[in-house]
């Protein structure tokens, strides 16, 4: 079985996905960083070059390759649950947990990255800040449904983060669904 975090951007899935795996014993995957391998350039230019509609193609590609993987920790990139496909075949072999983040959390988290040199391209043409609150609400439907667990991740550090989703791994062991809804 593997564990797949889900969430908007700046939401702390690669950072609570490296913890886990300390902790798990489990590998670490970044859909991300396997974008980038299977692309050979970063995402930004990647998509400023070929356009979001062929980078979803990658990634779908990436998500497929990844799904049969047992015993890994899948950090996802954030509009991955926006393809049904992507969600079924996570799924299958994967119990999926939403870093949920509010839009006031990501816009800071997304400003010190962007300080730190860490720019995401822009979703809708707009600029990454600007375009939190709209694409949140689209995703978010998406994220909930996709989700058979979520954290909430506004105010607490990515240790205590890790903490909660390791309290939670044992309602899978037992039967219990581990939703928090």
């Amino acid at each position: 079985m593997n564990i797949v975090l889900i969430g908007y951007r700046c939401s702390g899935k690669t950072h609570v996905g490296r913890l886990l795996t300390g902790d798990l014993d489990m590998a670490f995957l970044d859909t991300d960083i396997l974008i980038e391998e299977k692309a050979g350039i970063p995402i930004p230019y990647y998509v400023s070059r070929y356009g979001w509609r062929d980078f979803r193609r990658v990634e779908r590609a990436v998500i497929e390759e990844i799904a049969s993987k047992d015993n890994s920790v899948i950090a996802t990139g954030g509009g991955v649950v926006m393809d049904p496909e992507n969600v079924m075949n996570l799924r299958r072999n994967g119990w999926v947990v939403w870093l949920a983040a509010g839009a006031k959390a990501i816009r800071e988290r997304m400003t010190r990255a962007q300080q730190e040199g860490d720019f995401r391209p822009p979703l809708s043409g707009s600029d990454p800040l600007e375009e939190i609150d709209s694409i949140l609400r689209e995703r978010t439907p998406a994220y909930e449904s996709a989700s058979d667990y979520h954290v909430w991740t506004d105010g607490q550090t990515p240790e205590a983060v890790k903490q909660n989703i390791l309290r939670a791994l044992p309602h899978i062991h037992t039967g219990g669904t581990g939703r928090t809804d």
